[in-house]
């Protein structure tokens, strides 16, 4: 039993510091590297794909709407054919800022509210999975289990991950509880780490309504902007690893 543990890193910019990249990089497998349009800026991507090739750690391309003012949290309505160059643009750019440091990108994982717009817009999933084997076949793509994303992914002959969110409460169809509704986001480290766990061992999580649901979990991600998120998750990855559950990159 084994599952990539994943983080959003990167996201600071200019004279804006976001995130605990230090703390986060040495415990977690993967980090989705902001690419400059909701965060992040060309010295900070290098800066953080350094940091992860001296921890180890395997490097994506975490791909947003241009929107830094709203963190790329915001829906925005673009046409299909914008969706493909915007992802093309920013995955490009990191891919060039890994190789210069001998790095090959893993993955890719779109932010936000593109991501969210993404796992049940089989338009825009279908734009995303063209943009990541255009750049690059091997490239594996990050969505929520059964979503969109998923499905586009691997009608484009992508590799794709299953990915899940041991802070976010989930509704029973096994999509993400919009942040806007009370109690979208777990704040209660026990029991973070406890559904981390769950998800990780018994592939499943209760949703808001009490429903279990069924997921398929591949990658695990903890928020880089979440308060301690360092500390959380080291818990998380001491529990998985002590559940029996092998915590590792997708790609060896």
């Amino acid at each position: 039993m084994r599952i990539d543990l994943n983080s959003d890193l990167g996201e600071s910019f200019g004279a804006w510091t976001l995130g605990d990249d230090e703390a986060l990089m040495p415990v977690i497998t993967s980090a989705n590297v902001a690419c400059g349009f909701h965060a992040g800026d060309p010295g900070v991507m290098r800066r953080t794909v350094e940091l992860a090739r001296r921890h180890g750690v395997a490097v994506g391309a975490h791909p947003g709407f241009q929107d830094l003012a709203g963190f790329g949290r915001r829906e925005m309505r673009c046409s299909v054919r914008d969706i493909e160059d915007l992802v093309v643009y920013q995955v490009g750019a990191l891919a060039a800022i890994a190789a210069a440091q001998g790095v090959r990108l893993q993955h890719v994982k779109a932010h936000g509210a593109l991501y969210n717009m993404a796992c049940v817009d089989q338009g825009l999933a279908a734009a995303i999975a063209r943009a990541t084997a255009a750049v690059d076949r091997s490239l594996i793509l990050f969505g929520l289990p059964g979503s969109a994303l998923i499905q586009e992914g691997r009608r484009e002959g992508l590799r794709v991950a299953a990915e899940v969110f041991a802070d976010r409460a989930y509704l029973a169809d096994g999509a993400l509880v919009p942040r806007t509704r009370e109690g979208s986001v777990i704040h209660d480290r026990d029991e973070v780490v406890a559904r981390a766990v769950r998800m990780a061992r018994d592939r499943a999580v209760t949703a808001i309504d009490g429903r279990v649901v069924a997921l398929e979990a591949d990658t695990l991600c903890v928020h880089g902007d979440t308060p301690g998120a360092g500390a959380l998750a080291r818990a998380i990855r001491a529990a998985l690893e002590s559940s029996g559950v092998t915590v590792t990159a997708l790609v060896p």
